[in-house]
């Protein structure tokens, strides 16, 4: 009779873990792989139509890996045809999402959990299988910047690193539940914006005692797991700065007061200054989440500022041109570079920023960022918390 009743109460306990396990919360199936996209024409057509439109207000930027493109609001991941917004698989749960982007090709989506972005998982893009999965600290707001090989959490007291296991390769700032006290190179700071380049991620600081703002480039992977291996630390001349990006070991640092775009070496060392001619209005606060509008190509860097597009090389991120009147930085797109502008798109010769052609796109009104990705023929746009598809 004990047997008896041990059997039914295990059997009960195992019921109530699975329906209150993340997997009992969880509602998704997987798919093939997709067939092939056509390849983009060999230029920008001379006018595009909207293929599509759906919710996606978790993406800040057009999420594509392979031939999938995939969108992410209020719980549900998914990835779609990106010739006919057909839903091809979805990962949905019960919690709401904090961002998503991609990396490594695969798909990674950090839900809000409790009192931060706790909750990681990360997808593959082609047929929506689970590749891994994180529990971590970020907060509210975060953000994921990538260098290719290592994504950072932004915050405004947090910085969380990982690699493509999503393993933990690095924390700087007010870490929760810590172990090891004296590791951390400042306490009392908040953070500005975020960029990373070649396995560095550069931050600005705010500190207590300091008299102007901080520029800090550490390491994404340092020798002691529990400590960051800042490369540099400098007080800049000015509040108010914006490390804009990051190339190599070179970063790009904006002070709004002094009207200066600011170039610094891997040692911290000012490479060189350039006049900014830039609305104030543009720089009057950090960007959402910590995260500068930026693109990069095979010869260019491209910033928004709010108001304008400023090219950057990509050899020693110097100012080479820029375009007023724009909406987003831009992409290549069928072999040319590729503007959101207002009313449409600005088609432009990346050695000058002199433009090819424009093509109009009716944006039902829309006139807020636009933030532009690519599949095969596809041209996509974040235009807030709506992807929409044009080909």
């Amino acid at each position: 009779m004990l047997a008896a009743l041990i059997a039914v109460a295990v059997v009960a306990v195992a019921l109530v873990i699975g329906e209150t396990s993340d997997s009992a919360a969880t509602d998704r199936n997987e798919a093939a792989p997709p067939p092939p996209l056509p390849a983009a024409p060999d230029k920008v057509p001379g006018s595009m139509a909207e293929l599509w439109s759906a919710p996606s207000g978790a993406t800040p930027v057009p999420v594509t890996a392979g031939d999938a493109v995939a969108t992410a609001d209020g719980g549900e991941v998914a990835t779609r045809d990106p010739l006919t917004g057909k839903i091809r698989w979805h990962y949905t749960r019960d919690l709401p999402l904090c961002t998503v982007n991609e990396t490594w090709g695969r798909i990674n989506a950090v839900y809000h959990k409790s009192r931060n972005c706790s909750e990681v998982t990360q997808l593959d893009p082609a047929t929506g299988r689970i590749t891994a999965q994180r529990n971590g600290n970020a907060e509210l707001g975060t953000q994921l910047v990538s260098d290719g090989s290592h994504v950072t959490a932004t915050g405004k007291k947090l910085l969380d690193t990982w690699r493509d296991d999503l393993v933990k390769s690095a924390e700087y700032g007010q870490v929760p539940a810590l172990v090891n006290a004296g590791k951390q190179p400042r306490t009392g700071c908040t953070y500005g914006t975020v960029a990373a380049a070649s396995g560095k991620i550069g931050v600005i600081e705010r500190c207590p005692g300091d008299p102007a703002d901080r520029l800090t480039v550490y390491k994404a992977t340092p020798e002691k797991d529990d400590e960051p291996q800042v490369s540099f630390s400098s007080v800049l001349a000015g509040k108010r700065a914006r490390v804009i990006a990051m190339s190599g070991d070179l970063t790009a640092v904006v002070l709004p007061d002094q009207k200066l775009l600011v170039t610094y070496n891997g040692d911290g060392t000012q490479r060189a200054a350039y006049p900014l001619d830039v609305p104030a209005g543009d720089l009057a606060a950090d960007p959402p989440a910590g995260v500068e509008a930026t693109t990069q190509t095979a010869q260019n860097v491209y910033w928004f500022s709010g108001s304008k597009v400023l090219a950057l090389s990509r050899d020693d991120l110097a100012p080479r041109w820029t375009l007023s009147s724009a909406q987003g930085p831009g992409i290549t797109f069928a072999q040319q570079l590729v503007v959101p502008i207002k009313g449409g798109l600005a088609v432009l010769n990346e050695n000058d920023g002199s433009t090819i052609r424009t093509v109009g796109v009716d944006r039902r009104g829309y006139t807020g960022v636009v933030r532009l990705g690519a599949a095969g023929p596809v041209l996509l746009e974040e235009r807030g918390t709506t992807l929409t598809a044009l080909k």
